[in-house]
């Protein structure tokens, strides 16, 4: 057996060796991106070695914004994205609001409770794209409506901030791709977990070998609660007068009127991409900035309708597997993806990356590390063989199996946000608003948005037709259902 060989090396000359390659810049560059420190704790605190690691600040990925430079944005969908969108959208120096959009009147009301009389308010988007005063819009309609108001901003000269996943169909996306390559405005998608430090910081880490090569990935977002089953409330004055309903089906089959569809959209296909475009694109998103992967060449998924039987068509558990091939970034590996609905245990949020020498553990606030080196002896494996034999076991395995003393020590160390941090979602709009005023790359385009929900549409087609799907994450493209 040959022992593992590294793909990522600390040292760019390769002149170092693995142990101690790996344990220097474990050591040096533990630390989170921007004003962040990471505490270890009391427990790893009292086991850390001698000369144990300052956790230093990293320089932000993006620079701070002028708030003089201002840009002016409004919001499209007015719903509970698109609120917390525009909160914290406003938080970021400079930001103004000067109009929201909406296909429900009270939601318009409520625009105004939340941002002044003075911002405009419209049921039609057509409206913002055409003023001078607007910079920028923030799309956080249905996934149905997701690429055809995105382009029509662009081609009108907005920016866009659209909310995940991207598009509803692979082929929208590539009109999406199209059109921001034409018109060079700035699209983002928002999936803000590309921009939180803790993703950052796994990146840096697996890049640099500290958890050797990996191997397989998990990711879990499980729930337990009413809204977070997509019963989201419906008003006591919602009808065919309040709500357009019309311009709401857009290009979904015509229907008479329904609250549930409009207001609990995301629990059905025809307006939304269900657990995987809800939820997985994140877990994706995650997964693919951290290992600069392009995406997996074959899905397959499962699961169905196990409690909320309320005549949604989209699952309220899905299991997937995702197999990603080997390329110049990552070796071949795994990622298995769940969501459940009806998580009696409470639900919760993780992203799993295994390496051969360790794990990454990804919570909403934290990171954890965990390191782990192989038995000094071979084990059971010996005992019904006779004590020469044994001592030849044991010695040929020592060769085999080195000690890496730099594995001596604390085996984990985790990282959280200080209290200063003011979240993934303001970073991601910092990152937004810095492209517009710098003309410079974001962090999630119209190509990386595809990639990262292309694949989850492979899920729910696999899903449908119980087959797993091949995806050409280059290209991105579906090739076939076997």
């Amino acid at each position: 057996m040959k022992t593992n060989k590294r793909t990522f090396s600390a040292d760019p000359n390769g002149t170092e060796s693995r142990g101690v390659a790996t344990r220097r810049h474990f050591l040096k560059t533990l630390g989170l991106a921007g004003t962040t420190a990471a505490a270890l704790p009391a427990s790893l605190a009292a086991a850390a070695p001698v000369g144990a690691p300052q956790y230093l600040n990293l320089i932000r990925s993006h620079s701070s914004t002028a708030a003089n430079d201002k840009v002016r944005i409004a919001l499209i969908g007015t719903g509970g994205m698109g609120i917390g969108d525009t909160q914290t959208a406003l938080m970021v120096d400079g930001i103004e609001l000067v109009a929201a959009c909406d296909l429900y009147d009270g939601r318009l009301r409520r625009a105004k409770e939340l941002w002044g009389e003075q911002i405009a308010t419209t049921r039609d988007y057509r409206e913002l794209l055409e003023r001078k005063d607007i910079d920028a819009v923030i799309n956080a309609t249905t996934d149905h409506w997701h690429e055809k108001i995105s382009s029509d901003a662009m081609r009108k000269g907005k920016h866009v901030y659209c909310e995940k996943p991207m598009v509803q169909k692979v082929q929208d996306g590539h009109t999406l791709i199209k059109v921001a390559n034409d018109t060079g405005k700035i699209f983002q998608v928002g999936s803000q977990f590309g921009s939180s430090i803790i993703v950052a910081k796994a990146k840096e880490m697996l890049k640099a070998g500290d958890i050797g090569e990996i191997v397989f990935a998990e990711a879990q977002y499980d729930r337990h609660s009413a809204q977070g089953a997509w019963q989201y409330s419906i008003p006591p004055d919602a009808s065919p007068q309040t709500v357009d309903w019309d311009t709401y089906l857009g290009s979904a089959p015509k229907r008479p009127w329904d609250p549930l569809r409009f207001f609990r959209w995301r629990n059905y296909q025809d307006y939304g991409t269900g657990i995987a475009g809800d939820l997985y694109v994140h877990l994706l998103t995650s997964l693919h900035i951290i290992t600069g992967s392009k995406g997996p060449n074959r899905v397959y998924s499962s699961g169905g309708i196990r409690y909320w039987k309320d005549g949604r068509d989209a699952p309220d558990i899905q299991l997937s597997i995702y197999d990603y091939p080997k390329t110049a970034e990552h070796p071949e590996f795994n990622l298995t993806t769940r969501a459940n609905f009806v998580d009696g245990g409470g639900g919760g949020y993780l992203v799993r990356i295994v390496g051969t020498e360790g794990d990454l553990s990804l919570g909403f606030d934290t990171l954890t590390v965990r390191k782990n080196k192989f038995p000094a002896a071979p084990g059971m494996s010996i005992g019904n063989f006779p004590k020469d034999q044994q001592d030849l076991f044991v010695a040929e395995y020592a060769k085999m199996y080195p000690a890496h003393p730099e594995l001596d020590g604390p085996k984990e160390f985790k990282y959280t946000f200080p209290k200063e941090y003011k979240g993934d979602r303001y970073e991601h709009f910092v990152n937004f608003f810095n492209s517009i005023r710098t003309k410079s790359p974001n962090i999630e385009d119209a190509t990386f948005g595809l990639r990262a929900c292309g694949p989850t549409q492979c899920g729910n087609m696999s899903f449908a037709q119980k087959k797993a799907v091949s995806w050409d994450p280059v290209k991105m493209q579906i090739l076939s259902a076997v």
